[in-house]
């Protein structure tokens, strides 16, 4: 895929407004049918609309009604029908696909559809409509045909977007960057108290646990103007973290297992599920099960390139809490089946890069300068034999680069065979991507002064940042052109972008260098 800048820009200044224009809603409903209309509230579309997970001939479009989006959504309790467009022009003089949804109370009148049929490789524009009221158009693209090898993808990896701890001001860059895709790797939300020294101020009064006080959360942070207008723009991979449920947590036990009994975390894992996938755009291969979802999936973009989502949070093992621990063989990030889904899928793979997005980082964090190991147990260092065994597998696997989150902070890494043995192989590259606002503007002297004397005991770290922002590829056959775009700040609605680096990894030579 390409970046289509004249169509984003058409799409700017023509699609993105929302359009309520009485002549146009005309067009879609003949008289009798509007006459028998119950109207709704006004701002039915109050959290605007996205797409996701694009195939080579489809991909998922989706609104949630929501004209009060702060209170339980202002919505009747009953099934509502939301008619949808998909065209080949913003100005929808070219429809390709039409028809109606359910927007059903029981899963807070979202609205999740899955189209196919279309071509590979191709921009599309989408709307909905219900009760005279119009949303904001999206743009969406497809996926590459199956068996394209050549051309590029532009994709953005983005995480960690804290309400109270600044604006999304990332995404206004992001959108003017223009990916064909974003992955997003966790913590969309966070399910802290509201903190009244936050730059903004969470809802509510104390952490979600209900699924209407999750509910509420999500459509807070839907909100928020650049990540609504990036949400339109582009179609999102998105999984999750730990804080779209409870910090920490691992499988069906939360951080504070004195505090929260097991049978109300399982209430409360499926109330958290169950939000997430009515504020997403996935496929209904997502619809959660109780306290259960199905997040692990693979995408194909042609032969260029096979993305792998990882799921870190549901089958893991409880954390480790000493360096015996972390090292235990029965320890698992990602349960049995997860596992040998990942290998024979980087096994088997017909494309030239193999990306995996991994909420967690995967390379080692020596956390103690000088002798002896200090890690972080949370992330793939307190599950060392099953991420060893991975490293392993990296020296078959062509092209293996992973994207990961969590860290609030820019950590670029060649991943390499035995971290115990610092001349050991690269066997692939590791982008951690920064925050989009967690952490807030943090202090960049303060941050050089606690981990530029741990560069020496982790010489596999190629670049530490801690600005806010995401990261930025471009891929191509020969090379992953990388860039580390941040903003000087996530106080105020508005930023200056900047580069702060550029990297390249490089088809056939594993591991990744600043250029």
């Amino acid at each position: 895929m390409t970046a289509g800048s004249p169509d984003r820009r058409r799409f700017l200044t023509a699609g993105a407004a929302v359009l309520g224009a009485a002549a146009s809603a005309q067009l879609w409903l003949p008289a009798a049918a509007r006459a028998a209309e119950t109207p709704l509230p006004d701002g039915v579309f109050s959290l605007g609309v996205s797409s996701g997970d694009p195939l080579p001939d489809g991909v998922v479009l989706w609104t949630r009604l929501a004209p009060d989006p702060l209170n339980g959504g202002g919505m009747p309790d009953r099934v509502v029908p939301v008619e949808w467009q998909l065209a080949e022009d913003h100005r929808f003089r070219k429809l390709v696909r039409r028809g109606t949804a359910q927007a059903r109370p029981e899963y807070g009148h979202s609205v999740h559809v899955d189209v196919r049929g279309l071509r590979a490789d191709r921009t599309y524009w989408y709307r909905f409509r219900t009760s005279g009221q119009l949303s904001p158009v999206g743009r969406t693209r497809t996926a590459p045909h199956p068996y394209s090898s050549g051309g590029s993808l532009r994709m953005a990896l983005a995480s960690c977007q804290n309400w109270q701890h600044g604006y999304f001001t990332p995404y206004a860059d992001m959108l003017d960057q223009d990916p064909d895709v974003v992955v997003f790797v966790g913590d969309y939300i966070y399910e802290s108290t509201p903190s009244a020294t936050g730059v903004r101020r969470h809802e509510g009064t104390g952490e979600p646990f209900s699924l209407a006080q999750y509910r509420n959360r999500y459509a807070q942070y839907r909100t928020d103007p650049d990540l609504a207008a990036m949400h339109a723009n582009a179609p999102f991979v998105v999984s999750f973290d730990d804080h779209e449920v409870d910090n920490d947590f691992a499988g069906e036990i939360p951080q504070d297992p004195d505090k929260q009994p097991h049978d109300a975390f399982v209430a409360r894992l499926t109330a958290a599920y169950q939000a997430f996938y009515e504020h997403m755009p996935v496929r209904a291969t997502a619809f959660p099960d109780g306290p259960h979802i199905r997040m692990h999936r693979r995408l194909e973009f042609g032969r260029l390139a096979r993305l792998n989502v990882l799921d870190t949070r549901q089958y893991r093992s409880d954390q480790a809490t000493s360096q015996a621990g972390a090292q235990d063989p029965s320890l698992t990030m990602l349960g049995a089946q997860q596992k040998r889904w990942l290998l024979d899928g980087l096994k088997d793979s017909p494309a030239r890069w193999n990306l995996i997005a991994s909420q967690i980082m995967m390379a080692e964090t020596d956390l103690k300068v000088g002798e002896g190991k200090l890690w972080f147990y949370d992330a793939w260092d307190g599950y060392q034999a099953e991420r060893n065994r991975f490293l392993q597998e990296f020296k078959q696997v062509r092209n293996p680069v992973v994207l990961s989150g969590d860290r609030h902070l820019t950590m670029i890494s060649d991943l390499r065979e035995d971290y115990a043995d610092p001349d050991s192989a690269v066997v692939g590259a590791e982008f951690v991507g920064t925050s989009i606002s967690s952490n807030g503007d943090q202090d960049q002297e303060a941050f050089r002064r606690e981990w530029d004397p741990r560069r020496p005991d982790n010489p596999h770290w190629k670049l530490l940042d801690a600005h806010r922002g995401y990261h930025l590829f471009d891929v191509r056959r020969d090379g992953i052109d990388a860039q580390v775009r941040v903003v000087d700040t996530v106080r105020q609605p508005t930023s200056t972008p900047s580069t702060v680096a550029k990297l390249r990894v490089e088809a056939g030579r594993p591991g990744v260098e600043v250029v």
